[in-house]
């Protein structure tokens, strides 16, 4: 007997054992309160765990205002969903994975508050859609294991060399990838498709009059409510983010050319004659980062010298810079920086964000070319001097990391994909559900 079939022997008289309760009458019926779904390796599914999920997913797909498809047919794509995210959790638990509370409730406060809820009102929400708060709690903290077992596991064997990053830059999917994006509005008075004269006149009309109260103030949203007859009207208009690289000329050059706010002249179009308004623009534009040239004199307690002595000293130190002594030479004699100090304490021109935040606020406040008074950080006892402050086009440097993420995203995706079916194909996994398919691993029991 091989070790699969033996673990489904061990588990079988367990599950009876613990599943099935009667009474001491010899009549009364065995009640079943809970079976066995899926043994996934070590642990198993329960039917109690899968019609909670399915219950999410029929929630989730009702409120999109789909058809929800049948139970017998969401049974079993779930409870392979489950299986997968089973198989994972394992790997968590092996590698030593735990989530703190205290990191769980951040991320259920996180979770609350992007849906603009409290906690409260988070717990409202979900009981009013018949899910329990603890279990929600429960499930975020599975998504969390498993977001890390796959950083460690799939996240980590993803490269992208400088030289994908060069030929994606170059090409045309990756120029229309790093484009402006636009989130647009339209109103669109309809025509048919074998409009006449006068009907396609009647609508010009109509467009151009909706386009003057619009310059007038109108509000677009009610407009499009009110007048337009695209599928979207109801919600404004609202058309959501669009690359400018995929709008039809003129529409590409108009628009990215427009201020925020702005609208379109009527146009036509093969559907009609539309209005545009651009609501927001993201990407596309020229990257300044934010430098500072600075230098500092840093000085530790230590087991010799204490928290006030190092306060007494950099005040020491602030003084006689005051006083008229060499900013340069007191740094190479007292600083304790072993990176700036034998630069004279300079640490040339830095990005504020990689500085600690003390540092950097200390550093926001002091006018360039005076001296700051002495600051404690977690390092020490610092005083520092800004010597200059500049804004660098970093668009460059912006679309090689926007390349570089989008190459990491999209191997990352395929990398993932066939790292879970490794793991899956490599699984002892017995599905119990009525009519499975039982392949690759899972014949084992067959």
């Amino acid at each position: 007997m091989n070790v699969k079939t033996k673990l489904s022997d061990c588990l079988r008289p367990l599950v009876l054992g613990a599943l099935f309760l009667g009474t001491a009458s010899a009549h009364a019926a065995v009640q079943q309160l809970d079976k066995v779904v899926a043994i996934v390796d070590n642990d198993v599914i329960m039917q109690s765990q899968l019609d909670q999920r399915v219950k999410e997913v029929q929630q989730t797909i009702a409120k999109r205002g789909g058809g929800v498809p049948p139970t017998s047919v969401l049974d079993q794509q779930v409870l392979e969903r489950l299986i997968v995210e089973n198989l994972q959790l394992q790997i968590g638990d092996r590698s030593g994975i735990r989530i703190s509370d205290e990191e769980l409730n951040q991320a259920v406060g996180t979770i609350a508050q992007r849906n603009n809820m409290s906690i409260d009102q988070f717990r409202a929400a979900l009981a009013h859609d018949g899910l329990s708060y603890e279990d929600a709690r429960d499930q975020i903290r599975r998504e969390m294991i498993i977001s890390r077992v796959r950083q460690r596991r799939v996240a980590e064997r993803v490269q992208v060399s400088e030289q994908e990053v060069k030929n994606f830059l170059a090409s045309d999917l990756g120029k229309m990838q790093l484009s402006e994006e636009l989130h647009l509005a339209n109103i669109l008075i309809p025509t048919p498709d074998s409009a006449n004269s006068e009907q396609l006149n009647a609508a010009a009309a109509k467009t151009q009059a909706i386009y003057e109260r619009l310059k007038a103030g109108a509000d677009f949203a009610q407009m499009a409510i009110a007048q337009s007859g695209s599928d979207n009207a109801l919600e404004g208009g609202d058309m959501g983010w669009r690359k400018a690289a995929q709008l039809p000329p003129p529409f590409d050059r108009e628009l990215s050319a427009m201020e925020v706010g702005g609208i379109t002249q009527p146009a036509r179009t093969p559907g009609g004659f539309i209005i545009l308004k651009l609501l927001e623009k993201r990407g596309g534009e020229t990257s300044l980062k934010d430098e500072v040239h600075v230098r500092h004199i840093l000085v530790k307690p230590s087991e010799i010298r204490t928290e006030a002595q190092t306060k007494e000293l950099a005040q020491k130190i602030y003084d006689r810079i005051e006083s008229g002594e060499d900013f340069a030479t007191l740094a190479k004699s007292f600083s304790e920086d072993p990176g700036s100090a034998l630069n004279g304490g300079d640490l040339n021109w830095i990005d504020p964000k990689a500085l600690v935040p003390e540092f950097q606020q200390v550093m926001a406040d002091t006018p360039q070319g005076v001296l700051s008074k002495p600051f404690k950080t977690q390092y020490g006892w610092h005083v520092l001097e800004v010597l200059g402050r500049r804004a660098t086009d970093n668009t460059n440097q912006a679309r090689e990391q926007q390349a570089l993420n989008v190459l990491r995203n999209r191997k990352y995706d395929e990398e993932l994909q066939t790292w879970l079916r490794q793991i899956r194909d490599e699984a002892y996994v017995e599905n119990k559900l009525p009519g499975a398919e039982q392949t690759g691993t899972d014949q084992a029991t067959q």
